[in-house]
C-alpha cells in the first residue's frame, strides 16, 4: 500500500505548500504545537519535547490510518485513495483558481468545486471528527467516517449565499498562518473561551454574526459573510439568519464577489490570531514570528476587531431586496429572493428577518462605514471592477447532491 495511503494528510500536501517562502527550496513549514508535549525516556521519566520545529511538509497535519475502515481483520483505504483523491485534485484546482490575480478565464466549477473541498476540509480534522463523534453521541469509528462521506456537501447552500471578499496581504511583511482546522468560523459575539467554543466546537454558520474565514494562500484570504449580516450587523450575531435549512437549490453571481481589499499587517495579525485560537492541535507559518499574532492582539478585543468590522464585505457594494428571475430554453422560470426562498415559500416577500423589515439599516450601516473607512471602496465587487471578462456570470447552482 503506498505511502501517503497509510500516511493520511487532513490538510492536503498541495494546500500546504501555498503556505510556503516564494522560492522556497525546502519543502518545510515552522510548526507549533498548542498544547505541551512530551516523552517518556528509556528510562520511564517524562521529558518535554520543544512546542516549535520544522517539519516537512509530508509530516505535516497527517495521521497514520486517520480515514481506514476496519471490517474484523480487514481494513480499507478507499476513503482516502478515492474520496479524498477526487476531492482533493478538484479542490486544488479551484483554490488555485479563486487565488489566481486576474481571473480571466472563468472555470465552470470553480464555486461548487471549492465549497465541497472546503465541507470536507472542515470534516475531515481531527477537530471536525470529533464534532461529528460529539454529534453522532460516541459513535464506531467507521460510523464516524461514513458520517463525514455522508455529509460531504452540508455547508454548500449557505455558503454559496454569503457574501464573499477576497482579502489581500500582499502589502503585509506577515503573511497568512496554516491550521490544523484551515476552515474557520468567527463570531465577534463568541470569544475563544465561550461554550460554544471550546473543544471541538465551533459557532453555527448560519447565526448572523458568524463569517467563515478560509486562507487561500500566504497572500490571500476568502472571507465568507452571512447576507443579512452585512446589510445590518446592528441585529443580534446570535440569532439564525433567514432561511437558513442546509439542503436546497439556490443561486450564485460570479459578479458580486468583492475583491481589491489590501490588508495591513495588523489585519493580517489579527486574523492569524482567529486562526490561532479556532485551531485544535497545531499550527504552521513561512516564518516562525508569524506563530505568535497574541503578542500583538488580544483576546479581550474579540468583539471588537477593526471596529467590530475586521472582516465585513464593504456594504457599498451590496443590494438589498434582491430577486432573481431565470428563464430558460424550454420556457420554464425560476425565482429566488435574496436568501433564496421560492415565491411560494414563508418569507418571499420579506417576513421578519428579511433586510426589507428594516427600512434604514442598511442606510445606516453604509453611511457608518463611510465615515470609519473613507469614501473609497475597501472591496470592489466584480460587476463593478474592471478586468471580468463578461457581462453576465450569474446562475443557478444546485444544492447538494
Amino acid at each position: 500500500m503506498p505511502e501517503h495511503y497509510t500516511n493520511q494528510h487532513y490538510v492536503p500536501e498541495w494546500y500546504q505548500k501555498r503556505f510556503l517562502a516564494p522560492g522556497a527550496t525546502q519543502n518545510e513549514l515552522h510548526v507549533l504545537a498548542l498544547h505541551p508535549r512530551s516523552m517518556t525516556d528509556p528510562s520511564g521519566r517524562r521529558r518535554p519535547l520543544p512546542q516549535q520545529r520544522r517539519r516537512p511538509i509530508r509530516r505535516c497535519f497527517a495521521e497514520e490510518d486517520l480515514y481506514t475502515l476496519r471490517f474484523g481483520e480487514a481494513v480499507s483505504r478507499h476513503i482516502e485513495s478515492a474520496f479524498f483523491g477526487r476531492i482533493d485534485t478538484s479542490g486544488a484546482r479551484a483554490v488555485g483558481w479563486w487565488d489566481s490575480d486576474s481571473l480571466q478565464q472563468l472555470y465552470d466549477r470553480a464555486l461548487r468545486d471549492l465549497v465541497e473541498f472546503m465541507t470536507a476540509q472542515k470534516l475531515r480534522t481531527p477537530k471536525g471528527l470529533d464534532w461529528l463523534t460529539a454529534q453522532l453521541r460516541n459513535p464506531a469509528p467507521n460510523e464516524v467516517l461514513r458520517a463525514m462521506v455522508d455529509l460531504r456537501t452540508i455547508y454548500t447552500t449557505v455558503w454559496t449565499e454569503c457574501v464573499w471578499q477576497i482579502a489581500d496581504a500582499a502589502d503585509s511583511p506577515t503573511k497568512f498562518i496554516v491550521t490544523d482546522h484551515p476552515v474557520t468560523v468567527y463570531n465577534r459575539a463568541f470569544g475563544p473561551r465561550h461554550a460554544r467554543c471550546r473543544g471541538a466546537n465551533d459557532p453555527d454558520i448560519r447565526l448572523h454574526g458568524s463569517h467563515t474565514v478560509y486562507p487561500l494562500s500566504r497572500e490571500r484570504c476568502l472571507i465568507l459573510t452571512n447576507l443579512s449580516w452585512a446589510l445590518d450587523p446592528y441585529q443580534r450575531a446570535t440569532e439564525m439568519r433567514p432561511n437558513p435549512d442546509f439542503y436546497r437549490d439556490t443561486y450564485f453571481n460570479f459578479l458580486d464577489v468583492q475583491r481589491g481589499r489590501r490588508l495591513a499587517e495588523d489585519e493580517v495579525r489579527i486574523i492569524n490570531f482567529i486562526l490561532k485560537s479556532r485551531a485544535y492541535r497545531h499550527i504552521a507559518a513561512g516564518e516562525p514570528e508569524w506563530l505568535y499574532p497574541e503578542e500583538f492582539v488580544s483576546k479581550s478585543d474579540w468583539a471588537d476587531f477593526g471596529d467590530g468590522y475586521l472582516l465585513m464585505p464593504d456594504p457599498r457594494e451590496l443590494n438589498e431586496g434582491v430577486e432573481v428571475i431565470m428563464g430558460y430554453d424550454d420556457g420554464t422560470t425560476e425565482a429566488f429572493d435574496a436568501y433564496g426562498r421560492r415565491p411560494w415559500e414563508p418569507g418571499y416577500e420579506g417576513a421578519v428577518g428579511s433586510a426589507r423589515q428594516r427600512p434604514g439599516r442598511h442606510k445606516k450601516f453604509k453611511e457608518e462605514f463611510a465615515r470609519l473607512y473613507g469614501p473609497d471602496l475597501r472591496s470592489r465587487a466584480w460587476k463593478t471592477g474592471r478586468d471580468w471578462p463578461d457581462a453576465d456570470q450569474g446562475g443557478k447552482t444546485s444544492g447538494p447532491d
